[in-house]
């Protein structure tokens, strides 16, 4: 863990600094806004638990990616307090997404496959083209690890509300949208652990405590 927090401390001092990661930053910011908006609207219109649970996903990642803007020229320790912050965050959310859906597999639920369909779609061709320009900063502290895996946790969820879509049309039960909530919901309650984990070993870590 020493090295990997060398590694995180060495290496990415240079690249928070560069104005290109501020500015991938700020693009994940503003489209993940944007898909909140469009995503929590048509998720209750369309009676589906998966979309408004991957607006809940994109708000918090957009808070997420604000604290990240915040912290990008501080000090390691404060990064990894920012981490911390948005490991505990994504657990939150993961709960509540969980806690949504139990509701829906309760009171049951008859979502609009059309809608889920269309949405998850433009979703997914959103984060996959934040998780590209994301990618090279993947290996870096805890911070910037934490904002690659809620970009990849996002794409994977798009993929999920597509197919949970299509099972709804196929068979005319909502049971599949409940399911892939579900699932995004231990996604993200097992993300917000990684996120945790790693910035609690980088807070402990005597190199991180001096700088």
């Amino acid at each position: 863990m020493a090295d990997d927090c060398c590694a995180g401390a060495c290496g990415t001092k240079k690249t928070l600094n560069d104005p290109r990661w501020r500015r991938v930053l700020w693009i994940a910011f503003g489209l993940n806004a944007v898909m909140f908006a469009v995503e929590i609207v048509v998720g209750v219109m369309a009676h589906s638990r998966s979309l408004q649970a991957d607006a809940l996903d994109f708000l918090g990642d957009a808070a997420n990616y604000a604290i990240s803007l915040g912290v990008a020229g501080l000090a390691l320790r404060w990064r990894a307090r920012s981490a911390l912050l948005k490991g505990l965050t994504i657990l939150l959310f993961g709960f509540g997404v969980l806690a949504s859906a139990l509701w829906g597999l309760v009171h049951g639920s008859s979502p609009d496959p059309f809608a889920m369909g269309i949405v998850g779609f433009v979703a997914l061709l959103i984060n996959i083209a934040v998780a590209l320009m994301l990618y090279r900063y993947r290996t870096g502290d805890a911070n910037m690890r934490s904002v690659w895996i809620c970009s990849r946790n996002d794409a994977i969820n798009n993929v999920l509300v597509i197919a949970a879509g299509m099972a709804v049309l196929w068979s005319g039960s909502g049971l599949s949208d409940l399911l892939v909530a579900f699932i995004m919901a231990a996604l993200g309650i097992s993300g917000g652990w990684q996120i945790v984990r790693h910035s609690v070993l980088e807070l402990r870590d005597d190199r991180v405590s001096a700088s």
